[in-house]
This record gives C-alpha cells, structure tokens and sequence, in this order.
C-alpha cells in the first residue's frame, strides 16, 4: 500500500515538473550529430535512440579493422516500447556496419502483437542478432521463447531457463475451445517457422507453445533449443567466433577476434515511456486524469487540477494504444467518471459516488485483456489507486455541500442577520459604513439592531 501511494505522489510531482521536462526532451532530440571521433580518436555516438558506451580494454590504435559488436539489455515485460528499441537497435548496428547485435533478455513474457513484431524485425535484421538469456537467474518466459527462437543466434549463461510459452489472453476470462486451439495453432506455426529456419529443435518449440514446458541452460543446450552457454560476453563471442549464418543478402561468417563491445544504454526517453505503458501506471494516470477533471468541475477555475488532469488523460491515452485494452473495463472506468460528475448536480447522499467507486474498480480489474499476472493492475496499486480517488471526490463533495450551506457574506443577502449600530439621523453603522434604516420601532442613537432585509440602499432593521 504504502508503495502504490508513493508511486501516485511521485506521478503528481512529476506532471507539475512536465514543463521542464517537455524542453529536456526536445533538447535532447535536436542533439542528434553525426559520428565524429572525440580527443582521443575513439568514437562517439550521439543523436540515436539509446545512448552508446564503448568498451574497449586495449588502445585503439587500428579503430578501423576491429569489428563491433553491439549490447542490449531487455529487461520486464515485453511491449512496445521493448519492440522500438530493438528496432532502434538493428538499424543503428546497420549503419554502423557491425558484426554482432547481442541482445541481453530477461523477461516473464509480454503482449502478442509486440512479439510478433520483434520477431519479425528480427528475422529480416540485416545484421546477425544473438539473443543471449543473462545473467544468471534471467528467464526467456513465453514471448522471449519466440524471440530466441527467431534469433540467428541463442545462447544461454548458467543457471538460466526457457519456456512456457503458451499463448494466453482475455480479460480473466474463460477461452473457449475452438478460440483457444486457433490462438495456440497460429503460434505453434509461428515458432516451428523459425525452428526451421535457424535449425533448432521444432518438437520442443511445439512442447512449449502447447503443454508451456520450461527447461534449463544444460537441457536446452543438449536438446538443440540454443547454440551456446556461455559464462559472460567474453566467453560467448569466443564461441561465437567464425560461425556462420544467413541474413537477408546472404551467408556470413562471424568475425569476432579482438572484437570492441558497445553497450546501448535506454534513453530516459524510452525509460520514461516504459514507464506509462506498464498497466500500473497506465491506470494511475487515466485515474488521476479522470480525478483532476472532475475536480475541476467541482470547483471551476482551480485551473491546476484541470491542467493535471488533462495531461495525465493524455499519456494515459498514449499507454492504452500500445496495452491490449478490454473495452468493457475501460467503459466501466468511464461509466464510474459520468457518476463522480452527475453527483455535482444530483443530490444523492453520496450513493452516485459509491457506484463510481465501484465502477472505478471492477474497470481496474478487466482493463488489461490478458489473463498473466505480471501483466495485469496489481491489486495494491488498484486498491490504493480507487481508495484515493474515491477519497478525494468524497471529500470535493462534501466542501461543496458544506459550501452551498453556509450562509452569504456578501452583496444584499451577506447582510442580513448582521449587527449594526444606530448613529444620528436615521443612520446606521455596519462593516464600517453607514447605511439609511427602515423600521416600525424607534431607536436612541447607540443602540444595536438587527438587518432583517435590505430595500435597495436601506437597511430594514429591529431591535437587536
């Protein structure tokens, strides 16, 4: 719990710093130059997706005749924005003409669509790509099988494991039958493709898709599901070292020997759309969006919360495009909204509120259409989340009401039921100044009387 409230008041700092940080995004994209070599002659990249570190143990004194090799790291969930970067990648080690493209995998599994993408994006690469399953303790779940299988090369460090790769989805519910055996068909076909074209074992691939089978580094190594188990990057493109593959223009045979190794760090531009194309985030923006507008109803021209709330529904907006969204969740989300709104106007002793409570989360819980956990709201977040937003709107609603009860302080009404003090010539005196008085009664000059109506510009008094 304590976790989900961080992470809401972290978004809200974050959407009021969104000015600063849109002028760094833009610095950054207008940063981009071509190649040039830095004071000590090695190279240095910039204006690319991903930042560029290069290692290299020895001096470059033949920069030219070494070849390159290129390091990725994918980490989490596989989606979008994992699908943009190793594109990014792939044409980045294109234009740099380089040997190898390593990509660094650990990951429980992610969206179809994504996937398919990647996989696709890799058999056409025209640059080698190894998908090596590190370090040791990383898993390639579900989508990364497919994606190792699609690879030109797949190694695995120790104490590492693939598998389980059986299609899932739905918005936590049933599949039937014929759908469910149309879904694991397709992928089946997908992955036997690329066993057959990267000669890997096709009855395991099969096995993993239909009965979600996971193995070991060992096993997978002995029954031809990966090429190499290797301890670390070293030692896996020493094995790597003259093998031969095929790309789009044909044949080639690695060249590694004294190979320089450039890792692609993640941009905080890809980190930070990572960020809110994870469900959790996905759903905290759309629900601060949804809080801020309705704020702002409730109290016209606070501006601040309308201003948050319409950036948040924006990159809210932006996440759900690249997330497999269940419509009927979403709806529910909107339908809780329209009630947080309608209790503005309808006097219903908090029950709309309630129900847009309640619509608020039965939304959070079907608004991701996949039946994996790891991908779907957590139920911290989802708790903390509709508690918060129920919480604040209760609290908007009653200091409206509150508000709307509370006696007038200015203008003619604000001056009824004030005390004022008789002064000469048929004058009183209030909130400093004089007014003329109407009144059956009479009064010494001194006494205190009572407003009980105001007749243009005279006071209707009696005695106090």
């Amino acid at each position: 719990m304590r976790t989900g409230h961080k992470i809401v008041l972290g978004l809200l700092t974050f959407l009021l710093l969104s000015p600063v940080i849109s002028f760094s995004i833009r610095s950054a994209l207008a940063a981009g130059t071509p190649d040039s070599p830095d004071s000590t002659g090695s190279p240095v990249l910039t204006g690319t997706a991903d930042s560029i570190i290069e290692f290299d143990s020895q001096a470059s004194t033949e920069p030219i005749s070494r070849p390159i090799v290129y390091t990725i790291t994918i980490e989490g969930a596989i989606g979008t924005v994992t699908n943009d970067r190793i594109d990014a990648a792939i044409e980045l080690a294109d234009e740099e003409e380089a040997e190898l493209l390593v990509i660094f995998l650990d990951t429980p599994g992610g969206f179809t669509k994504p996937t398919w993408a990647i996989c696709k994006s890799i058999l056409n690469s025209p640059v080698p790509v190894c998908m090596y399953i590190a370090p040791s303790g990383a898993r390639a779940g579900s989508a990364g099988v497919y994606m190792t299988y699609a690879s030109h090369f797949a190694a695995m460090a120790p104490s590492t494991n693939i598998g389980a790769a059986h299609p899932v989805a739905g918005g936590g519910e049933e599949i039937d039958s014929m759908m469910n055996e149309k879904i694991t068909n397709d992928a089946v076909a997908q992955i036997k493709a690329a066993a057959a074209k990267r000669n890997r074992n096709a009855e395991w691939a099969e096995q993993a898709v239909r009965e979600s089978v996971s193995i070991t580094d060992v096993e997978a190594l002995e029954m031809n599901v990966i090429d190499v188990r290797a301890d670390d990057l070293d030692d896996l493109l020493a094995q790597l070292d003259g093998c031969e593959t095929d790309v789009p223009l044909g044949d080639i045979v690695l060249k590694l020997e004294n190979a320089r190794t450039r890792v692609i760090e993640t941009s905080w531009i890809h980190t930070f759309l990572a960020l809110i194309t994870t469900p959790d985030i996905a759903f905290i923006l759309f629900s601060i969006g949804s809080l801020g507008i309705v704020l702002e109803l409730y109290n016209p021209g606070a501006i601040l919360p309308g201003v948050v709330g319409a950036i948040s529904l924006i990159l809210a907006f932006y996440a759900f495009q690249t997330l497999p969204i269940n419509y009927a969740g979403l709806a529910l989300i909107i339908v809780g909204i329209i009630l947080f709104i309608a209790e503005i106007k309808v006097v219903s002793h908090g029950l709309l509120s309630i129900g847009g409570i309640i619509a608020l989360f039965l939304g959070g819980i079907m608004l991701i259409d996949t039946v994996d956990p790891s991908l779907k709201i957590s139920w911290s977040i989802l708790i903390t989340v509709v508690v918060c937003v129920g919480g604040a709107l209760m609290l908007a609603g009653w200091l409206v009401l509150k508000a709307s009860r509370r006696r007038p302080f200015i203008g003619h009404e604000g001056m009824i039921g004030k005390i004022a003090t008789v002064k000469r010539n048929g004058l009183v005196y209030v909130d400093g100044a004089l007014w003329k008085m109407k009144s059956a009664e009479t009064f010494a000059e001194g006494d205190e009387v009572e407003v009980v109506a105001v007749d243009k510009m005279v006071l209707k008094v009696r005695r106090s």
